[in-house]
């Protein structure tokens, strides 16, 4: 007779999907974030906080990061142990690195220019790290 060891349930999921950059493809990767976070339990408001961050990161990467055919890549790791949501959105303009909100200067008044403002509210902590051989990947984290 063999003993096998428990197996303990993995603590760290991952999601990861293409998406094509457009507005299209920014709500579709929204609406594919929050049936995930669902399908993972994560909290209401967590879930809330997190399809909003996907929503302003998808939409960034759609207008700003744009390169005629390149897809931008979302990618969700939830750390259960850790107590910690990871959504990252990766796009292919490395040389456009977006400006912390206090540095945008955007009246009032406007139209767009709020979205990182709002991602930086709603997240614990968020930046930009670049992606070889020439992207970027903005990421924010929020606790769970």
């Amino acid at each position: 007779m063999s003993a096998t060891a428990p197996q303990l349930p993995a603590a760290v999921h991952t999601f990861t999907q293409l998406l094509s950059s457009t507005r299209r493809g920014a709500r579709l990767g929204r609406l594919l974030a929050a049936e995930q976070l669902r399908a993972w339990q994560v909290s209401r408001g967590v879930t809330e906080h997190a399809e909003q961050i996907v929503a302003e990161l998808a939409a960034n990467s759609a207008l700003h990061g744009r390169v005629n055919s390149r897809d931008f890549r979302l990618t969700l790791t939830l750390d259960s142990t850790a107590g910690l949501l990871r959504i990252a959105v990766t796009d292919a303009r490395g040389e456009r690195i977006p400006s912390p909100p206090a540095e945008c200067g955007t009246s009032l008044d406007a139209e767009s220019g709020r979205g990182l403002l709002l991602v930086a509210a709603l997240a614990d902590r968020w930046g930009v790290e670049p992606y070889s051989p020439g992207g970027k990947t903005v990421w924010a984290e929020c606790a769970l």
